[in-house]
């Protein structure tokens, strides 16, 4: 059964979703949401049109149309309207799924540009040592973004690391790694 705010158009022939954000709560009564952003492009939550929308484990996203959205300075986050999402009770209802755009809509980069979606799962190499440190798991955004690198020595612990072109002058995406020059106590992990 299709909720109100599900269209019955087809998804496009992708099985590869950009996650572009995440909605976090409603915004006043009238169905609007705060989206928190995963993607650089404000165009995105801006721009009306076709976005996907996935909640909980469902195996396929949805289609929903954005309607409007603006960005809520000092907050960091944006608020959208989505067709059929008409109440508080409707938005409170997509608390935490994600809104995704397919794989295929991914806008080109400038060089030395990366999407976070090809960073993530890179191997993390020391350029001093050459040793294999570990893998990116995430980014964050934090006045400079910051790669989440889960170590492989000691087992499961994790770094920050400034994506700062003196700290990681190398990135081959076609070799999956990327290099670091880290300074004294950057690869330290406190106890």
């Amino acid at each position: 059964m299709m909720n109100e705010w599900q269209s019955k158009s087809p998804t496009p022939n992708s099985d590869k979703w950009l996650e572009i954000g995440t909605i976090v709560a409603p915004q006043g009564l009238e169905g609007e949401l705060r989206v928190y952003p995963t993607t650089d492009f404000p165009e995105r939550f801006e721009q009306p049109g076709v976005r996907w929308l996935r909640c909980g484990n469902a195996a396929e996203p949805q289609v929903v149309e954005l309607l409007q959205g603006r960005y809520l300075r000092g907050k960091g986050l944006y608020v959208v309207k989505l067709a059929g999402i008409d109440n508080r009770n409707q938005a409170e209802a997509l608390r935490q799924c994600k809104l995704l755009v397919p794989e295929s809509d991914r806008p080109t980069l400038s060089e030395q540009e990366y999407h976070v979606s090809d960073l993530i799962g890179l191997e993390v190499v020391n350029q001093t040592t050459a040793e294999t440190i570990g893998v990116v798991v995430n980014l964050f955004s934090a006045g400079n973004d910051l790669l989440e690198v889960k170590l492989h020595q000691p087992p499961s612990e994790k770094v920050l690391i400034p994506f700062v072109k003196a700290i990681v002058p190398v990135i081959n995406l076609e070799a999956g790694c990327l290099e670091i020059v880290p300074p004294p106590g950057l690869l330290e992990v406190n106890q």
